[in-house]
């Protein structure tokens, strides 16, 4: 499930092109006082995941919108409900002073043949015991996917991580099944985060990946990963994905 917000420039903008943590600290605060105020502290997967505001415009009174997605109904409701009371002041996210316009929920729609697009870099980590599998020569216990590693490294972590996800949410155990069936590498990104105060920088890319015929088991996998993200870091605001019209 997703929830489109839209949104107004109340002033003449600044693009903060670091502003992926605030944005998320926005989300945190709107949900301090329920039941998943300490959804930030708990570990292990958040399951949602959010676009960029977009569209890149930064004059006063131009319309915005910022998607947020999850798996868990629940949550998106409580979310669409903390939101419906601030309509009547000012959202501050970063340097940014929006009016709320009005807030919607969406369900992307997955055709038989579909193309689903990266709305985000999807940031991939592949772990230190797979170095040797797929000839990366490294010192770190895990290191970023970059374009000279193999798109096969690429396309298992994303696999494994949907799967993981997937039991994780539903408490499931199902068997990994490949999902992909072709994909075009697009560009590779390199973002900048701040945790714990300290500034890190994230590599990631953007891709297109293409369904000439989802079936049943890889249609809820899709599904799933839509709504919690793909890749790691969803929570910061990495590997939010749209279905391509």
């Amino acid at each position: 499930m997703r929830l489109l917000i839209k949104l107004k420039n109340a002033k003449e903008q600044a693009y903060d092109l670091k502003y992926y943590h605030k944005l998320q600290g926005f989300l945190y605060n709107l949900i301090k006082d329920t039941e998943y105020g300490e959804l930030h502290n708990r570990d292990g997967y958040k399951f949602f995941s959010f676009s960029n505001i977009f569209p890149m415009k930064t004059g006063k009174g131009d319309e915005r919108n910022l998607i947020l997605a999850s798996p868990g109904g629940k949550f998106i409701d409580v979310v669409s409900g903390k939101l419906s009371g601030r309509k009547d002041t000012l959202l501050h996210i970063g340097e940014y002073e929006l009016e709320l316009c009005s807030i919607k929920k969406i369900k992307p729609k997955l055709e038989n043949k579909c193309s689903i697009i990266t709305g985000t870099p999807i940031v991939i980590r592949i772990p230190k015991e797979n170095y040797e599998k797929y000839g990366i020569e490294e010192e770190y216990d895990s290191t970023y996917w970059k374009k000279n590693y193999s798109f096969e490294a690429f396309i298992k972590q994303i696999e494994g991580n949907l799967f993981k996800k997937y039991n994780a949410f539903y408490n499931t155990e199902i068997n990994e099944i490949p999902i992909f069936e072709q994909f075009i590498f697009k560009k590779p990104t390199v973002n900048h985060v701040i945790k714990n105060g300290v500034e890190h920088k994230v590599f990631g890319s953007l891709w297109e990946f293409n369904f000439n015929y989802l079936n049943d088991s890889q249609r809820k996998i899709i599904e799933f990963g839509l709504d919690t993200g793909f890749g790691e870091m969803n929570s910061l605001g990495f590997g939010f994905m749209n279905v391509e019209k």
